[in-house]
């Protein structure tokens, strides 16, 4: 790119001691754009109000599953007794940030520093939950909602493993979306409050799909139209780029999790932000903590795949 030059000798006024050509900051910050949280979206906070302030372990307990038998006229009815299984929803888990202003920058600033740097932080705190959850709860999915022999009464869906991932292209990822559907038909799983996440280019691959017919999603301007996925199949899709995936050897490879709202729960129990006067300085210290706890307590309600890029 071309930039303009002086002759030899010709004074520029934009340097040195003239000062004629001032230099402009501008009042306003450049843009940042953030990565696009779902944790919200997917999980309920049924059990938060029981841990706020106090506790770090809340006991689930699990409705037990009651046996239906045969009755037989004059025969002899067998009780049961009845057990209901624990889930340890555990708040163990910890993010922070901490910076410092002075008082004089801030004072003399055109920008409200603290205000900008604090909506920055808080933002790229929930970044970091959203990784650290789905980083997990694919692992903790039923043995019947994922792998290559899915379905907990056919067992004939392969969603994919690490070893054998599914290639996704536009032309079959519609069935596998649906076939994920399937899965969870087979846990009696309810239509209303289904989700779907996937990498930004599994939803790319949608909009290219069949899916771009209107008549198919039953809207009246196609996906490839307005850019939004919105329903398939019950779900609502939700493109992110923190999603778990693999590295080194198994780079490539995603591990898209779905599910119901019921399978996951999640719990901030304190989330502070404060600010402290520098003891030996003048300004500020400025510093947030957020503590969670998350779990799945229904397995049978939530699936996970593994796929690669086709």
């Amino acid at each position: 790119m071309a930039v303009i030059t002086r002759a030899s000798g010709y004074v520029n006024y934009s340097t040195g001691t003239s000062g004629f050509i001032p230099q402009i900051w501008s009042s306003k910050l450049a843009p940042k754009f953030y990565k696009t949280c779902v944790i919200a979206d997917i999980s309920n906070t049924d059990y938060e109000g029981e841990i706020k302030g106090q506790g770090d372990t809340v006991k689930i307990r699990v409705r037990p599953n009651v046996a239906i038998n045969d009755y037989e006229i004059g025969g002899t009815i067998t009780y049961e007794k009845l057990n209901s299984t624990l889930i340890d929803l555990q708040i163990e888990h910890a993010k922070t940030f901490a910076f410092q202003i002075d008082d004089i920058d801030k004072y003399q600033s055109d920008i409200k520093e603290l205000d900008s740097w604090s909506t920055d932080t808080s933002k790229g705190m929930a970044i970091e939950v959203d990784k650290e959850v789905l980083s997990s709860i694919y692992a903790d999915v039923a043995a019947a909602n994922t792998g290559l022999t899915a379905g907990a009464e056919s067992g004939g869906y392969i969603l994919g493993t690490t070893a054998a991932p599914v290639t996704l292209t536009k032309y079959n990822i519609l069935d596998w979306i649906i076939d994920c559907g399937a899965v969870l038909d087979e846990q009696n799983i309810p239509d209303d409050g289904r989700w779907f996440t996937l990498p930004v280019w599994a939803s790319g691959m949608l909009k290219k799909s069949d899916l771009k017919n209107a008549d198919l999603t039953g809207d009246d301007k196609s996906p490839i139209r307005n850019g939004m996925v919105g329903m398939i199949d019950r779900f609502k899709i939700y493109q992110t780029n923190l999603m778990h995936k693999g590295t080194g050897g198994d780079a490539g490879k995603f591990y898209p999790v779905f599910g119901h709202k019921s399978a996951l729960t999640f719990a901030a129990q304190m989330k502070k932000m404060e600010t402290l006067r520098i003891q030996n300085s003048f300004g500020e210290y400025v510093r947030g903590l957020n503590v969670f706890g998350f779990q799945v307590v229904n397995d049978t309600a939530i699936g996970s795949g593994v796929i690669v890029k086709g």
